[in-house]
């Protein structure tokens, strides 16, 4: 296992610019889930931006793409990955060989048809799993789960084991109604889950602030939750430009108004207090615990 850590080291400082001496031993990465009501509100190109924004302020991160059937984090940078968790779950290859190297040298690992496999994991195969994983988590800071939109048992499933969960809506009305669903659901298996709202293509604060308190005053009236707001992104058209170059639109236009946007939101996440479950475990060690839990 240490020769594999160590491989990752050398792997992430040599592609990616890190230095190994900094990485402090046995860290323990946040567990991060990016969620949505429901489908085409931007939370795969939230997750990714919001990553790149992270990393470019110091911070080592890893995008999970855990969207089973439509994962597309490695699309939108143009990637075309070699290996994906399917090759992880089938012993063929280590955590170290499926750790692909996206823009700007940012790690993540394709989900692909190996995500259904992950729920079906016999004992001894999840227990291969979470050692893998836990050498990724000593060597990263954030680790973002980029799930499915909507009520999957799948997605509920990564949303009720991580540290916390993101979840991305727009104005539109619908997507407002499911963002706030699928809290409520959430809320119903774990009341423990910690969520922030971000919400995305927006003309300004002041409609971004009416969203996010169209669902917090909602959530605390029936559901006694405080839902924090991470912040917003503009409706900005270089993001769709971006989008067609296959280019996160942080590195393809640094200086439009949502970059702008998503670099003062990773700042201000960098800065807050995470938020703290009554879950005693955190980070990879806690994830696993509650996955398994909910494995039953």
């Amino acid at each position: 296992m240490s020769d594999q850590a160590q491989a990752l080291r050398q792997l992430v400082t040599s592609r990616s610019g890190f230095d190994p001496q900094s990485i402090s031993k046995k860290s323990n990465a946040r567990i991060i889930t990016v969620s949505s009501g429901k489908g085409g509100v931007g939370k795969s190109n939230f997750t990714l931006n919001f990553a790149l924004a992270l990393k470019s302020f110091g911070s080592k991160v890893l995008i999970f793409d855990a969207d089973i059937g439509m994962a597309n984090i490695d699309v939108l940078m143009g990637v075309r990955p070699r290996y994906s968790l399917y090759h992880l779950l089938k012993g063929e290859r280590d955590i170290t060989e499926i750790i692909e190297l996206g823009t700007g040298g940012l790690p993540f690992i394709a989900g692909g048809s190996g995500m259904t496999d992950l729920f079906t994991l016999s004992e001894q195969d999840l227990n291969y799993f979470t050692s893998q994983i836990e050498q990724i988590s000593e060597e990263m800071d954030f680790i973002l789960f980029d799930t499915g939109a909507g009520l999957s048992k799948e997605t509920l499933k990564f949303i009720t084991a991580a540290d916390e969960c993101l979840v991305v809506t727009t104005p539109e009305p619908t997507s407002i109604t499911d963002a706030y669903a699928l809290i409520k659901v959430v809320h119903g298996l774990e009341k423990d889950v910690a969520f922030r709202l971000v919400i995305n293509r927006v003309a300004g604060e002041s409609e971004a602030k009416q969203v996010a308190d169209k669902i917090s005053l909602v959530a605390k009236q029936f559901l006694d939750m405080d839902i924090p707001t991470l912040g917003y992104l503009s409706d900005d058209a270089h993001v769709m430009q971006a989008v067609k170059k296959q280019i996160p639109f942080s590195a393809a236009f640094p200086g439009c108004p949502a970059a702008r946007d998503i670099r003062s939101l990773a700042m201000k996440y960098m800065d807050v207090p995470q938020l703290k479950s009554k879950d005693t475990l955190s980070g990879i060690k806690g994830f696993m615990h509650k996955w398994l839990k909910r494995a039953k």
